[in-house]
């Protein structure tokens, strides 16, 4: 066996025996059991049962907190609903839900790579104990979907919606875990001027796609148990804030004429606010997106491929691998490739892992779009369909040119694999690399005309 062999062997043992394979498995295992659990008899209330491509579609959004259906969740029966919250709940967590059942085995210790996966939600100086961490995440999780549970049940109770309850419940959870997936066939459409709901519910949003380092960070602030927000905290916070009221001031500015027309001015800004919030990471839409102009869409791709932040629920890109491309766009780097922003400096180690992420992310992207596109050929689809349909799903965001339910077969198995290339596929790619050995070779340099 030569050299070349032999390291792709070597690599292959890696992985089969890495957290990345194991959580990989995790994901696959989750979404094959869900697939099952609704084409059992009762699940459905469709005639003639549900056909297994669409059992692992809606499956693969609710472990991937995607929101995009081929059919409509009303068409399941209570068994079927709950089936999907709870593929949901434990899909969100992710990582903490694959972290959950290293702590819980026997006698498991924690290998190098295992703290690094769970050490990954926080910083150094933050907290060092994987157990602590995964049982701060959990605690803090129930806390905030408990309050949001109590309220918008209320809420739905003053709506009157029926079975108000169980309906905060779905909601609740499918909002703090960015799932985007609803009890109602048109999503919130019905509440669109329900200002309280959408305001909760953005809430929601926007605490779960925060990240559970930022929302750890803040209640620490707040009880005045540290001084001051980590760097990370403030860059997730602005960005948050620059992206949110950015794109809710363009919403606001492109669709009064258009979607929002009719509005008084209070329900034209929180819709705005909500679609800048829900467009990020979430599926719950207030307008149907072909209500908006063809500028509100592209504006609403760029938010869905950019998404929430690291250690989060959400999906995307993440707010602060774009900071670091913004940076190396705006600033050069010094001798040592690292660049300084505010008083900061950004290593040329994590310049150089934003880079390739986004790289890795665009290449894995452009792969889907391309596949659909073939799939998609008789379908008479429109490409701007094809590429919203596909960030959105890559993005794990939810949101459709109401283009989902006319996915062929082989279509709708290009989104799953997008769904889980988004979900999974990028979380492996932020994963620590393996550490290989240095040898003490010096290549010529090659030169190239940039």
């Amino acid at each position: 066996m030569d050299y070349d062999a032999k390291t792709a062997a070597s690599k292959t043992r890696h992985f089969r025996t890495s957290e990345m394979f194991y959580l990989v498995s995790f994901f696959a295992i989750l979404i094959a059991t869900g697939t099952l659990l609704l084409l059992l008899p009762g699940a459905s209330l469709q005639s003639g049962g549900l056909q297994p491509i669409d059992a692992a579609f809606i499956a693969t959004s609710a472990v991937c907190v995607t929101g995009l259906t081929t059919i409509p969740v009303s068409s399941f029966g209570t068994a079927g609903q709950v089936v999907i919250l709870c593929l949901i709940q434990i899909g969100a967590l992710g990582i903490i839900s694959f972290s959950s059942i290293l702590v819980a085995m026997p006698g498991h210790r924690f290998s190098i790579g295992s703290r690094n996966t769970i050490q990954g939600f926080y910083l150094n100086g933050i907290e060092y104990n994987p157990r602590r961490i995964v049982r701060s995440i959990v605690l803090l999780t129930l806390a905030i979907e408990t309050a949001g549970i109590l309220i918008l049940s209320i809420l739905f109770a003053n709506a009157g919606a029926s079975r108000p309850i169980y309906t905060g419940i779905f909601h609740g959870i499918s909002a703090f875990c960015n799932a985007g997936i609803s009890l109602y066939d048109d999503s919130l459409v019905s509440f669109r001027c329900n200002n309280p709901l959408l305001l909760v519910t953005g809430t929601l949003i926007t605490a779960g796609g925060m990240g559970f380092l930022v929302l750890h960070d803040l209640f620490r602030v707040a009880f005045k148990k540290k001084r001051r927000l980590s760097y990370h905290s403030l860059v997730v916070l602005w960005m948050s804030f620059f992206l949110t009221a950015g794109s809710a001031l363009v919403y606001v500015l492109f669709e009064s004429r258009h979607a929002y027309t009719g509005l008084d001015l209070w329900s034209t800004v929180n819709n705005a606010v909500f679609h800048a919030v829900t467009a990020r990471t979430a599926g719950f839409q207030a307008f149907p997106q072909t209500d908006f102009t063809g500028a509100s869409r592209l504006l609403t791709g760029i938010l869905m491929f950019i998404g929430g932040a690291p250690g989060s629920v959400s999906g995307g890109l993440k707010v602060t691998t774009v900071f670091v491309i913004a940076a190396v766009m705006m600033r050069r780097p010094d001798s040592e490739g690292d660049i300084r922003v505010r008083r900061h400096r950004l290593s040329a180690e994590t310049i150089n892992r934003a880079v390739v992420y986004f790289l890795k992310a665009v290449f894995l992207l452009f792969l889907c779009v391309f596949a659909l596109t073939v799939t998609e050929l008789r379908n008479a689809a429109s490409f701007e369909q094809i590429v919203f349909e596909t960030v959105s799903a890559f993005a794990t965001a939810g949101l459709t040119l109401d283009f989902t339910p006319l996915l062929t077969r082989a279509g709708k198995v290009v989104i799953i694999a997008a769904m889980f290339a988004g979900r999974v596929g990028l979380i492996t790619l932020a994963f620590p690399s393996a550490r290989h050995k240095n040898y003490a070779i010096t290549y010529s340099e090659g030169e190239l005309l940039i």
